[in-house]
């Protein structure tokens, strides 16, 4: 039987009592009850993702960048081919939960081979 199945009803609720004033004390003592808003300003994006009339575009700007710096796709190898950017988008949305619909993808990949990867326009 558990110890509490002994205790008379009134020590129990005392006991609840004193449980959840030590629990109220701690989180006041730690800051958690009080805790304040943050803000943090960042600088603003020095690069941006090259303008294109491809509908992926528009579904970069929107999705990628909402994430991280149009810089990182500057940081892709120029020689990169459909297959690794449709990779990379993939891993976007299933390791690190990008907000993409997968109908997108294919808009998406499109834009940044023509843009960024080896289909590029001479």
């Amino acid at each position: 039987m558990p110890a509490d199945s002994f205790m008379p009803k009134d020590l129990m609720k005392k006991r609840g009592l004193i449980f959840s004033f030590v629990a109220v004390a701690l989180l006041s003592a730690t800051g958690v009850a009080g805790a304040r808003v943050k803000t943090i300003n960042l600088p603003p994006d020095g690069v941006q993702l090259r303008a294109s009339p491809l509908p992926g575009y528009e579904k970069a700007r929107i999705s990628c960048v909402a994430c991280h710096s149009a810089e990182y796709m500057q940081y892709q190898p120029p020689t990169a081919a459909r297959p690794y950017w449709e990779n990379m988008v993939k891993r976007m949305k299933a390791v690190f939960n990008a907000p993409l619909e997968d109908a997108d993808i294919p808009d998406i990949v499109d834009y940044l081979v023509k843009t960024y990867g080896n289909e590029q326009a001479p």
